[in-house]
């Protein structure tokens, strides 16, 4: 399954849209590779991206909630915290050199789970920036 920013997971917000749309590309890449047998091989430069981007982009959503003073600003940072921890832990567990399809379908889970947060936590940041 490919993902896309549709109107549906835009929040409005050029900044953050950029940077959803740059998740995806990257997570689309990873999984063409696949389909094309490459998986493995493309497996730690979508590692290397996503360690890098949870980092940049937590961090431009959280200066944004703290500027605004949006009152869900705890939650949506522990879950920032939450979710790079797992990542880390899923991360470290992937051998690079041969990384399995289990391995790629671990990660894919637990992209899968940041796309949901932005379907539902980043709309309601939206929406609140948008109002202030």
């Amino acid at each position: 399954m490919r993902y896309e920013l549709t109107k549906e997971l835009e929040t409005g917000n050029t900044m953050i849209d950029q940077e959803h749309k740059e998740l995806f590309e990257a997570v689309n890449r990873l999984l063409d590779a696949c389909s094309k047998g490459q998986g493995r091989s493309s497996m730690e430069e979508a590692i290397r991206f996503l360690a890098a981007y949870v980092d940049k982009h937590f961090a431009h959503e959280e200066q944004l909630q703290q500027k605004s003073g949006y009152s869900g600003m705890a939650a949506h940072k522990a879950f920032h915290a939450k979710y790079k921890k797992t990542l880390m832990e899923i991360v470290a567990q992937i051998p690079l050199a041969d990384p399995s399809l289990a391995d790629l379908g671990s990660l894919n889970k637990h992209v899968a789970v940041l796309v949901n947060h932005i379907r539902t936590e980043d709309k309601k940041l939206s929406a609140f920036l948008k109002n202030v």
